[in-house]
C-alpha cells in the first residue's frame, strides 16, 4: 500500500436537488455533473454560468456610500482640487491604481497616485504619507485595495482637512475607519456579492464616476481579480471572463510587452495571469517600489513599455533566487519533529517575498507557517503567514490581536508586525489553538475530487468540453479526476529523475500521465499493481498530434504490495513515515532499531503487527515464514533475501540412486570414500556433493558407519524410511522453500504472500520458538 500525500475528498454538494438538464443542448454528462456539484441546477443559473453576460453585473449604486463618493470626486474635479490615489504594492493594488488613475485622467482630474514602499512604510495608509499629501495640496485621497483597517489614518486625514474615500475588499476588523465614504462590499448590506477583489471595487467606482460601463478597463480587472485569488464566481467570473478576452486583444503597450516577456501567445487564460503576468507584477512590489509596475501599465510609449517589461522580468528572476535562498535557510531552522505552527525569523530576510516562502513551507510541512524578518533597530519583526485549509489564520490571529502591532488578511493568508519579544508567545498560542481544534487528518493538504473516471471515458472531446467551465479559480476549481488502473509502463524522467511518467493502457484505451515532482515515488510502485491517481486532464500536442494526458497531483495504492528484491546485493530501504516497520533476519541490520528487528528464533505468536516487513533471510521451513506473515499482517512486504548455496538447483538423489549406493556398500562391505569417491562419480555421473549427501543420510539412519572416510555396512540396521532422516527432510524443505520463495515468478510469490494472510483464520499447528 502507498499512502496519498493529501486528503482526498469527494465533491458532494449539500442541499442540492439534482434536476433535469435536458433543456440545455450540447452538455456532456460530465459537464452536467460538474455544474450540479457547483450548485447550479436551474436552466437560468447554468446559462448564466456557461455564458457570462455583462448585463448580469450588479448596479454599482448598490454599494453603500458610492453615490456620496462619486459626488465628492466630481466636485473635486470641478473645483480643480488635487486628488491622490493611494494604492497597494501587489498585483491587485497595482491594477486597482491603474483603473482609478485612468478613470480620473479621463474625467480631467488633477490627480496623482501613491503606493507605499513595502520596506520603509509597510502595508496600507500611513500618517506620514497623509501629512506629505496635505503639504503637496491634496484635499481628497482615494484608497484602492486598502484602507479598511486604517482607523488612525482616517482620523489623521480628517484633522488635516483631507476627505478620505476608502475602496477596499479586505476583511473588516472590529473598528471601521471614520472616513468621508467607504466603498466596500462587506460594508454594503444591499450589495449581493461580497467577494470582489480590490480592483473589482475600484472598477465599480470607476463605472459610477464615468457614468457608463468602462469595457476598456476590464483587462486590468482580470489581472487583479485572478492574481488576488478571490472566488471566480458570479461577478468575478463575468469580469474575469471578459477581462481575459480583453487581455488577449489588448492594445495596451505595457500589457503586450509583458506578454512578450512571458512568451504568451494566443488566447490568454487564467493560468497565464496566475502563473506569468500576476507574479511578475507582484515581483516589482516585493523587491522595490511598485510604481514601476503602474508605469508599465500606464505608458503610451511602446519602447518604454519594452524597457520596463524587461526590467520587470529581471526583477522577477531576482525574486525567484531570493525566495529559494530564504527557503533553504528557513528549512534549516525547522526541527524534523516540529509539530506546531511553524514560525521562523531572521534578520536581513527580504520581507517582500516572505509570503511566498511561507507558502513553500506550508506545502512541505503541512503546517501553518509564519515567516518574519527581524528589524533589530526597531525591536520588531514583520512578515507573512500562510495556512492549511483547516486553520483559519485570520480568525485565530484576531484571538491574539493584542500581541501584534499590526495584523490583517484572510483565512489562508495574513500580514503582520509584532514586537520581537512576542514571537515565541504567538507561536505557542497559535500552536495551542491548532492542536485543540484540529485532528491529525486536518494537517494534510486537501484534494477535492470531482469525479472517478475510467480511461475509456476520457477523450479529447471531453477535455475540450470542460473548458466551458473556465475561467477556473477559487470556488470554481479546475476539475480534479481520479482513475484507478494498472500501469502499462512507469519511468522516471527529467535530468534529476524527479518526475514520473506513467502510461495507462488496456484493450480499449490509452492515457499518459505526468507527475511533476513525483519521481521519488518510483521505488514505491510494484508490477501489475493498480494505482489510483488524481489530477487535472489536459491535451498535450507534439508534432501536430494531440493526446489527452492527466497531470498527476497525487497517487495511492490501496492493496498489499510485494517488492521483489530477491538476489539483489544492494537494497534501498524506503521511508514509511508513521508506519511500523519490522526487519526479519538472522542478524540485526545496521539501519534497524532493536525494537524493529525480529528473527525466526523468537516466539512468533508474540510478534507485533507491522505495516511493512523487510525479509532479509529465509527460515529453515516455509511454514515458519507463513506464520510470521500471518502474525504480523504486513501491507507491504519487501522480499530482500538471497540464496548462496542452492538446494533447488542441485539434483536431489532419486530413490533408485540410494538403492544402488546401498547395494554397493552391501556388496563390498566397506567403501573408502577418500580413495573411491572419484570412481563412483565417474561411474554414475554424480557430483561429489550427491555422494556425500547419500552417505550422510545412510549414516543418520544407522544403515552404515563412517570412520575416517570409510563406510562400513551395519549388519543389523533398523527398518526405516529415507524420510526419517533429518538431513533428508531438511534438504527437501530447503528445496521447497527455494522453489516457493526464491525461484518462483513474481505473480506466484505475490500470490503466496497474499494467501498466507488470507489463511490466517484457518486452523494451523502453532509454531513457537522456531521449532
Amino acid at each position: 500500500m502507498l499512502q496519498s500525500k493529501s486528503n482526498w475528498k469527494y465533491w458532494i454538494p449539500e442541499n442540492v436537488e439534482e434536476t433535469s438538464l435536458e433543456d440545455i443542448n450540447g452538455l456532456s454528462p460530465i459537464v452536467k455533473q460538474l455544474l450540479i456539484q457547483r450548485g447550479l441546477t436551474s436552466t437560468k443559473e447554468i446559462n448564466q454560468f456557461l455564458s457570462p453576460d455583462i448585463k448580469n453585473l450588479y448596479n454599482p449604486n448598490l454599494l453603500s456610500s458610492i453615490e456620496r463618493a462619486t459626488e465628492r470626486v466630481h466636485q473635486a474635479i470641478a473645483n480643480k482640487e488635487k486628488i491622490l490615489i493611494f494604492g497597494d504594492y501587489d498585483a491587485d493594488g497595482v491594477s486597482s491604481t491603474t483603473v482609478m488613475l485612468k478613470t480620473l485622467q479621463e474625467l480631467g482630474a488633477v490627480c496623482d497616485y501613491y503606493i507605499p514602499n513595502r520596506f520603509t512604510e509597510g502595508y496600507g495608509p500611513n500618517e506620514q504619507a497623509f501629512i506629505e499629501a496635505s503639504k503637496n495640496g491634496f484635499s481628497l485621497i482615494i484608497t484602492v485595495d486598502t484602507g479598511i483597517a486604517a482607523v488612525h489614518e482616517a482620523e489623521v486625514a480628517r484633522n488635516l482637512g483631507i476627505d478620505l474615500i476608502i475602496t477596499d475588499h479586505h476583511e473588516v476588523q472590529h473598528e471601521i475607519p471614520d472616513a468621508f465614504a467607504i466603498i466596500h462590499p462587506k460594508c454594503s448590506p444591499d450589495y449581493p456579492f461580497n467577494e470582489l477583489a480590490g480592483v473589482g471595487v475600484a472598477f465599480k467606482f470607476a463605472e459610477s464616476l464615468l457614468g457608463y460601463f468602462p469595457k476598456h478597463l476590464l483587462e486590468f480587472v482580470a489581472i487583479g481579480t485572478i492574481a488576488d485569488l478571490v472566488p471566480l464566481v458570479k461577478e468575478n467570473r463575468i469580469l474575469s471572463y471578459y477581462g481575459l478576452h480583453a487581455l488577449t486583444i489588448s492594445k495596451n503597450h505595457g500589457i503586450n510587452a509583458l506578454k512578450r516577456v512571458c512568451k504568451l501567445e494566443g488566447s490568454i487564460t487564467e493560468e497565464d495571469v496566475g502563473f506569468s503576468i500576476g507574479p511578475r507584477i507582484n515581483a516589482v512590489g516585493r523587491l522595490q517600489d511598485a510604481e514601476l509596475a503602474v508605469q508599465l501599465l500606464m505608458t503610451e510609449d511602446p519602447d518604454e513599455a519594452e524597457e520596463i517589461a524587461l526590467e520587470v522580468q529581471g526583477i522577477n528572476e531576482q525574486r525567484q533566487q531570493i525566495v529559494n535562498d530564504i527557503v533553504k535557510e528557513a528549512e534549516a531552522m525547522i526541527d524534523q519533529d516540529h509539530d506546531g505552527v511553524i514560525v521562523v525569523a531572521k534578520e536581513g530576510w527580504n520581507e517582500g517575498v516572505l509570503g511566498i516562502v511561507a507558502s513553500r513551507l506550508v506545502k512541505k510541512y503541512d503546517r501553518p507557517a509564519i515567516v518574519l524578518t527581524i528589524k533589530r533597530d526597531q525591536q520588531e519583526a514583520k512578515g507573512s503567514a500562510r495556512s492549511i485549509p483547516a486553520f483559519d489564520f485570520f480568525h485565530y490571529g484576531m484571538k491574539i490581536r493584542e500581541l501584534f502591532t499590526h495584523f490583517g488578511g484572510h483565512s489562508q493568508a495574513a500580514g503582520m508586525t509584532l514586537p520581537i519579544e512576542n514571537i515565541s508567545q504567538i507561536r505557542d498560542k497559535l500552536s495551542e489553538y491548532m492542536h485543540t481544534d484540529l485532528s491529525e487528518e486536518d494537517f494534510k493538504q486537501e484534494i477535492v475530487i470531482s469525479e472517478c473516471l475510467s480511461i475509456e471515458e476520457i477523450s479529447i472531446e471531453m477535455v475540450n468540453d470542460l473548458t466551458r467551465l473556465a475561467p477556473f479559480g477559487m470556488q470554481n476549481p479546475k476539475p480534479i479526476f481520479q482513475l484507478k488502473e494498472i500501469p502499462a509502463e512507469v519511468r522516471q524522467i527529467g535530468s534529476m529523475k524527479n518526475h514520473l511518467k506513467i502510461q495507462f493502457a488496456n484493450s480499449q484505451a490509452r492515457l499518459d500521465g505526468i507527475g511533476f515532482g513525483l519521481g521519488e515515488l518510483y521505488p514505491y510502485l510494484t508490477p501489475k499493481t493498480p494505482i489510483s491517481v488524481v489530477g487535472e486532464l489536459g491535451i498535450n500536442e507534439w508534432n501536430g498530434i494531440k493526446k489527452v494526458q492527466i497531470l498527476i497531483q497525487d497517487m495511492k495504492i490501496e492493496e498489499r504490495q510485494v517488492f521483489d528484491e530477491r538476489g539483489k546485493k544492494r537494497i534501498e530501504v524506503l521511508s514509511y513515515p508513521n508506519q511500523r516497520i519490522l526487519y526479519i533476519s538472522h542478524e540485526k541490520p545496521e539501519h534497524s532499531m532493536d525494537k524493529d528487528w525480529v528473527n525466526y528464533e523468537m516466539n512468533i505468536s508474540e510478534l507485533p503487527k507491522a505495516d511493512v516487513l523487510y525479509i532479509y533471510d529465509l527460515p529453515k521451513r516455509v511454514e515458519e515464514l507463513r506464520q510470521v506473515i500471518q502474525q504480523t499482517q504486513p501491507t507491504n512486504i519487501h522480499a530482500c533475501y538471497t540464496v548462496e548455496e542452492s538446494a533447488y538447483l542441485t539434483t536431489f538423489p532419486k530413490r533408485e540412486e540410494f538403492v544402488w549406493f546401498y547395494a554397493l556398500v552391501k556388496k563390498r562391505k566397506k567403501v573408502d570414500l577418500t580413495r573411491e569417491i572419484a570412481s563412483i562419480q565417474k561411474t554414475k555421473g554424480w557430483t561429489r556433493e550427491k555422494v556425500i549427501f547419500i552417505s550422510q543420510v545412510f549414516f543418520e539412519l544407522g544403515f552404515v558407519t563412517i570412520t575416517n572416510g570409510v563406510i562400513s555396512l551395519n549388519p543389523n540396521p533398523d527398518k526405516r524410511d529415507l524420510s526419517d532422516s533429518i538431513i533428508y527432510r531438511e534438504r527437501l524443505n530447503k528445496m521447497e522453500l527455494e522453489k516457493v520463495l526464491y525461484y518462483s515468478n513474481y505473480d506466484d510469490l505475490k500470490r503466496w504472500f497474499n494467501n498466507c494472510i488470507m489463511e490466517k483464520d484457518s486452523p494451523k499447528e502453532e509454531l513457537a520458538n522456531g521449532s
